[in-house]
């Protein structure tokens, strides 16, 4: 066994900086397997961690490999399942019950022994021991006293060192300090061992490991980082420990406190170069060009780089406590030289957003004139203050909120257009969003912010009597907090400062393209701020894509603005019909469209109110329009386009406004009936007055049975105005009327029928009315109009289909 112990010290726990103290040849209970071996271990650097390892013979090749590993703090209970006889069965409880079975009851006993005398001088934890014999445990373990574990390869630790004189004296000062040092020397030497030992146990014991790895050791590969990262652990571990009265006048102390100055120095001066020629050459890193980008409008990703930088992490909380202005240098660097390489990528892909959404033709970048990230335009616009009210025909060609871009018309930039440009905004936000957020979360995480410092100034407050008071803690947390969240806010504006004045300049170009893309950008925008608040309201993010949001929404009202301004300065012709305004049409296209785009949006208030301005506006210059028309009867106008408004509301379902739906149709149909009376006049005229005559005499005091005796309303007066209208001339005096008419009304509203059927409705009331007078003053009489109602019918039906 002493073979296999010196073995497997050499192979498997010295190269781990481990020393073995206690060994049993094992398989598991109850099983047929190969043997192995449990080891009780300490590692040789403080603090001490105590292990059972599990080793196995490899079974290709004479050597031992580690198995398994268990932390002896871990274990709850020892059962040797029989105090009085030999047993060499024995159970360890740790997370479950492995259950061993020895090669002999000496070796368990031994090894059950040795855990015992570990877990007393190293843990002194509740650890069950069941079944075990009283002679095999110490009832305790005296204070200061070294234990022997396992053999006694422990009783070797601390090798006897002569003081020299300076100790001498520093021993003798501390005498001097003690009233009891000389009454009572046990009681001294023992305080002093037990001080002694405190010092060498948590202060004096740093590893020749760790003097080397924070010194010399290798900061690119993670087995070095984190041995660097061990080191620091242990030296500031060290440097913290607080010191008792006289312990700061030893020698050994000041020399102690020296070294591990110089140790800080040199590890922080070591960390901070690299760190910084790492920042530098990122910030240098030309990879990202525009040509790289132009295929597909993305970012490039930063994750591999905080990915290898996130190692340094704990080394950067180190530095942060032990070198604060170095922390604070690093802090700058990274700001520096992070901010050159986000601005020339963030420029280059809003360079290419631009091209996209204006056309990636070479045409369309030098009409547009596209400079760097300015987004100024060279394009001419057109608005409807520059239009005059053309026919009906060229109606699409007229909206008033469309670019001319050269060669492409305004009929050109359609739905199709506009869904493009509201993915390209979309893909824009969609691509700085995760960059924002994924730098924020890394500055948080790498520079340790967003914590409670570990080393805050007094805070002080004057009380009430005007003398400094000290802060609670809990403002003085909060006050922490705040200001390292504030840190990280201005790291992210200083590397980020280009964002918003990019974003600002594509929204730009975006409404001199077409003012009815600051509907997409307001629904786009108010859900990337509304998100971004529910992650983080103060987060860089969210606080300037809310700047932006207000930028948007001044263009959405600039928007609507325009389209009221334009319908006010819209002129009309003196030689066309006016058919539909061509604002109406433009009001129709921004409802469809922003029916589409803010569907489930969360700003959908701000088109309420929209709404319901540009519908007043649209009544009022109707009417206006109406009453300066020449060729066009204002009837007509009225008519043609409230009916165009009414089937524009009932067709999308606008609920905010249901009472100007309700008076659109009220106007169209009133006018309607006007235009009907006034243009169908009294297509009988003789017959008519000659009937309004009989009713004068009627209201005189004539009876109606006597009207005939009436020497200018007798029955051959009556007759003779009767032929007057032979069926033929009624019907070309109705034709006649139908191609004036046809000439009032425009073709794409189609209520040339819908107004020709309501004149048949007014010609056959006057007709029967007219036959009811006959019957009631001309009663026996035999006279009737020389044409039918049947006939009637027929002329109205063959002149519409004749046309």
């Amino acid at each position: 066994m002493t073979a296999i112990k010196h073995a497997l010290q050499r192979d498997i726990f010295t190269p781990n900086d481990e020393r073995l103290l206690g060994i049993v040849n094992v398989c598991k209970a109850g099983k047929k397997k190969k043997n192995c071996f449990l080891c009780a271990t300490v590692t040789t650097e403080r603090p001490v961690q105590v292990k059972v390892v599990k080793v196995k013979k490899s079974d290709k090749g004479d050597f031992y490999k580690r198995q398994q590993t268990w932390e002896l703090r871990d274990l709850t209970e020892v059962d040797a399942k029989d105090a009085s006889k030999e047993n060499p069965e024995f159970d360890l409880h740790f997370e479950k019950v492995y259950r061993w079975l020895a090669s002999s009851t000496a070796e368990k006993n031994s090894f059950i022994s040795c855990i015992w005398k570990l877990n007393q001088r190293y843990l002194r934890k509740k650890v069950e021991f069941v079944n075990v014999s009283s002679q095999l445990l110490e009832e305790s373990v005296p204070s200061g006293e070294s234990q022997s574990v396992a053999g006694g390869d422990e009783d070797a630790l601390d090798e006897y060192q002569e003081l020299s004189t300076r100790e001498e004296q520093d021993i003798e000062g501390m005498m001097e300090m003690c009233e009891y040092a000389i009454s009572n020397a046990e009681a001294f030497a023992e305080k002093l061992f037990k001080e002694l030992q405190v010092l060498d146990g948590n202060y004096m014991d740093l590893s020749k490991g760790h003097i080397r790895a924070l010194q010399e050791g290798d900061l690119t590969s993670p087995k070095g980082i984190e041995a660097c990262i061990n080191a620091s652990e242990a030296l500031l571990q060290c440097m913290n420990v607080a010191l008792r009265p006289g312990h700061d006048k030893l020698m050994a102390v000041k020399q102690q406190q020296l070294l591990f100055a110089e140790l800080r120095d040199t590890f922080a001066r070591r960390l901070t170069n690299h760190l910084n020629n790492v920042f530098v050459h990122q910030g240098h890193d030309q990879s990202s060009t525009l040509s790289q980008h132009t295929a597909e409008l993305t970012l490039p990703k930063h994750s591999p780089l905080h990915r290898d930088l996130l190692r340094y992490a704990k080394l950067m909380e180190w530095l942060k406590n032990t070198h604060r202005e170095k922390y604070e240098g690093l802090s700058r660097t990274y700001v520096d030289y992070m901010s050159r390489l986000y601005e020339r990528e963030i420029k280059d892909f809003f360079e290419v957003a631009k091209i996209k959404m204006a056309g990636t033709s070479k045409e369309a970048k030098g009409k547009f004139g596209l400079h760097g990230s300015s987004g100024k335009l060279t394009g001419s616009t057109s608005s409807l203050n520059k239009l005059t009210v053309q026919g009906s025909n060229s109606r699409r060609s007229q909206s008033s909120s469309l670019l001319d871009m050269g060669n492409m018309s305004a009929s050109d930039l359609d739905v199709a257009d506009r869904t493009k440009f509201d993915k390209i905004f979309e893909q824009v936000l969609s691509e700085l969003e995760p960059l924002c957020l994924a730098e924020q979360d890394f500055i948080s995480k790498f520079f340790k912010l967003q914590q409670h410092q570990t080393v805050i100034p007094p805070l002080m407050e004057e009380s009430d009597g005007g003398t400094p008071s000290r802060i609670p803690p809990q403002a003085e947390h909060r006050h922490s907090l705040s200001s390292e969240k504030d840190m990280v806010r201005l790291m992210m504006n200083k590397i980020f400062q280009s964002i918003e004045t990019e974003l600002n300049s594509l929204i730009a170009l975006g409404d001199k393209i077409d003012s009815f893309h600051s509907l997409y950008m307001l629904v786009k925008m108010s859900h990337h701020v509304w998100t971004a608040e529910n992650v983080d309201p103060a987060s860089y993010l969210s606080t300037t894509l809310g700047n932006v949001l207000v930028t948007v929404k001044r263009n959405f009202d600039k928007c609507i603005s325009g389209q009221i301004r334009q319908m006010e300065e819209v002129k009309i012709s003196k030689k066309s019909k006016v058919g539909i305004l061509s604002f109406v049409t433009v009001f129709e296209e921004f409802a469809e469209l922003a029916e589409t785009i803010f569907r489930n949006a969360e700003r959908r208030g701000d088109l309420d109110k929209a709404y319901v301005k540009l519908i007043r506006a649209v009544f009022m210059n109707v009417e206006k329009v109406a009453s300066e028309s020449q060729k066009t009867p204002r009837d007509v106008v009225m008519m043609e386009n409230f009916h165009h408004i009414f089937s524009t509301l009932s067709r999308l379902k606008i609920s905010c406004l249901d009472a100007e739906r309700r008076e659109a149709k009220h106007k169209y149909t009133d006018h309607l009936q006007s235009y009907v009376i006034n243009s169908l006049g009294q297509p009988l005229e003789k017959l008519n007055h000659f009937f309004e005559g009989v009713e004068a005499r009627v209201a005189q005091g004539v009876r109606e049975e006597e009207v005939s005796y009436q020497l200018a309303f007798n029955k051959q007066e009556l007759r003779k105005v009767i032929k007057e209208y032979p069926g033929k001339e009624v019907k070309k005096g109705l034709d006649n009327l139908y191609k004036k008419v046809d000439k009032h009304l425009c073709e794409e509203e189609s209520l040339l029928q819908v107004v020709w059927h309501s004149m048949q409705d007014e010609f056959i009331r006057q007709y029967k009315h007219f036959e009811d007078l006959i019957g009631r003053c001309y009663p026996g009489s035999g006279i009737t109009m020389e044409f039918t109602i049947q006939d009637m019918l027929e002329y109205f039906s063959s002149i519409a289909q004749s046309h």
